[in-house]
């Protein structure tokens, strides 16, 4: 019977992890993408107002980052993380009500506060009570709520357009979120501030040196590149390639139904080859991904650059998320905003200078190639970490008197 409990308790909580997240990034976050086109056609959006609203809801982000960094207290988090998860749903709501960009902009950074209080404030919540009810301190299966939302949204303006105009698509989505947001709030129990587990182990964090961080963090800042431009934009750039007018939408579907298995594929890579090495393997195949629909020819190269950055970008986040658990599991947010901190600034830099790049050459291509370049600086730095790991690791066996791992 109390295994059985158990097995229903760790259900509840990673629902209300994959709800929160296809809340807070499909909803409240990555609606805007494939409705920008739209928006662009029926509420007069200019591509360059466009780029600055991703920017500023990443500047939200990482306000929320910052505060996600400075927080110790799992009770703070948690209110915290629920009141984020209220204002997710009435961001999109705000967002239907009116075609004046300052709204608009007001409302992107208040859902980048909401992102954050659910990628961070809720992911440290639930991995602190995975690894207090000593179960794997992986989070695939709590990560597959982004390529669910992404994907679920997708899909979603693909059908409502044939019905419903741009506002009415957000007030639809207002909708959704509003039922997301049920068992996101009442499936995650309350907080337990204590150091043990339930099996009485007493949970220490074993941080990583500072030079290993900041390596960390620059390769991280890397990701958030690569990541932000073809998230961002993908739908409008496959849309103005030749022969592709009105397929970004499934291309995007296309990234978000690789992306929901993706994380729980690269925690079993990682089990394997260890974390930074899968962290290498997704890199090289990310920037394959974003450079496939602007270098390959038709629907086909579109699809599968769409798969294989959906496929990686969250493994990505996945994993080094996943790091701070490890090395943190009495306070993982702490290091989780830390290292969003890197990625959020990157999130709010490409933005605007794809936009720029854009509206000087009439194309977000240069983005995408900008962005596979800074991918690849990002995956030297994860190579130049692995032998950062292995001289920290040979320190501490020196110190301790035991052998290293590798």
């Amino acid at each position: 019977m109390n295994e059985q409990k158990e097995r229903l308790e760790r259900f509840h909580v990673l629902g209300a992890g994959i709800c929160s997240l296809m809340l807070v990034l499909g909803v409240a976050r990555f609606a805007y993408t494939p409705l920008l086109p739209l928006m662009q056609q029926q509420a007069g959006l200019g591509v360059g107002a466009a780029a600055w609203l991703a920017a500023i809801n990443y500047a939200g982000y990482l306000s929320g980052a910052v505060v996600a960094s400075l927080i110790s207290d799992l009770v703070l988090k948690d209110r915290l993380y629920r009141i984020g998860l209220v204002v997710a749903v009435l961001s999109t709501a705000l967002m239907g009500l009116t075609t004046d960009v300052a709204i608009w902009a007001l409302s992107r950074f208040v859902a980048g506060l909401s992102s954050a209080a659910g990628m961070l404030l809720g992911t440290g919540l639930i991995l602190n009570w995975l690894i207090r009810h000593n179960h794997r301190s992986e989070l695939g299966i709590h990560f597959s709520g982004i390529g669910l939302g992404i994907a679920g949204c997708a899909a979603a303006v693909a059908l409502m357009s044939h019905w419903l105009d741009w506002r009415e698509q957000w007030f639809a989505f207002t909708l959704i979120g509003s039922l997301l947001l049920i068992p996101a709030l009442r499936w995650l129990p309350a907080p337990d501030r204590s150091t043990f587990t339930k099996g009485g182990q007493q949970m220490l964090d074993n941080p990583p040196s500072a030079a290993f961080m900041r390596l960390l963090m620059a390769a991280y800042f890397c990701a958030g590149f690569g990541y932000v431009v073809s998230a961002t934009f993908i739908v409008a750039i496959i849309d103005h390639l030749p022969g592709l007018a009105g397929r970004g939408t499934l291309v995007f579907l296309a990234l978000g139904a690789a992306a929901a298995p993706a994380c729980i594929v690269w925690d079993l890579i990682a089990r394997r080859t260890g974390e930074l090495n899968a962290l290498i393997l997704a890199a090289v195949l990310q920037i394959v991904g974003i450079l496939l629909p602007v270098m390959g020819d038709g629907l086909v190269a579109a699809l599968a650059g769409a798969l294989l950055f959906g496929g990686t970008f969250i493994g990505m986040v996945s994993l080094v998320l996943t790091m701070a658990g490890r090395y943190y599991p009495t306070r993982p947010a702490k290091m989780m905003g830390k290292m969003t901190l890197s990625y959020g600034a990157a999130q709010i830099i490409a933005p605007a200078v794809t936009g720029w790049l854009a509206g000087s050459l009439g194309s977000y291509a240069a983005g995408l190639h900008l962005a596979a370049a800074v991918m690849a600086v990002g995956t030297l730095l994860l190579l130049l970490l692995k032998f950062v790991e292995r001289r920290d690791l040979s320190l501490s066996a020196a110190v301790t008197g035991t052998c290293p791992q590798s």
